[in-house]
């Protein structure tokens, strides 16, 4: 497939590039590594990715959001939380946002492999 690298102004710029990658996909056809058609697919990505970070950006999870999440993938419940959180009201708390983190509480959070990013958000540490 050839792929013609055009600067992404517009949104129809934009739902033109992405039909471009949905055809490389729909196609099951991956350039081969290395390859001239491998670079410009790669520029192309970046192109649509370097659109959407401007035009669609994804708002960081609140910690509430990131703890939940986390909880969501791993099979995790209340309970499962009060070793890292405190007593079940703490974490009912802190999932509803009306508790901030305290910096221990980030730290055993951070055990479980949530990254120390999404557990400081805009909370103020006590």
């Amino acid at each position: 497939m050839n792929i013609e690298l055009r600067p992404i102004r517009t949104e129809e710029d934009y739902r033109r590039a992405l039909k471009m990658v949905e055809m490389v996909f729909d196609a099951g056809h991956e350039p081969e590594p290395d390859s001239e058609e491998a670079a410009s697919f790669e520029a192309l990505v970046t192109l649509l990715e370097a659109y959407e970070r401007k035009h669609y950006p994804i708002e960081a999870p609140t910690p509430a959001e990131a703890i939940k999440f986390h909880m969501e993938q791993q099979g995790l419940s209340v309970s499962d939380m009060e070793r890292y959180i405190g007593s079940k009201n703490r974490v009912y708390e802190v999932l509803k946002g009306s508790r901030p983190l305290s910096l221990n509480m980030i730290r055993r959070l951070m055990t479980l492999g949530i990254p120390a990013e999404s557990l400081l958000g805009s909370a103020q540490l006590r």
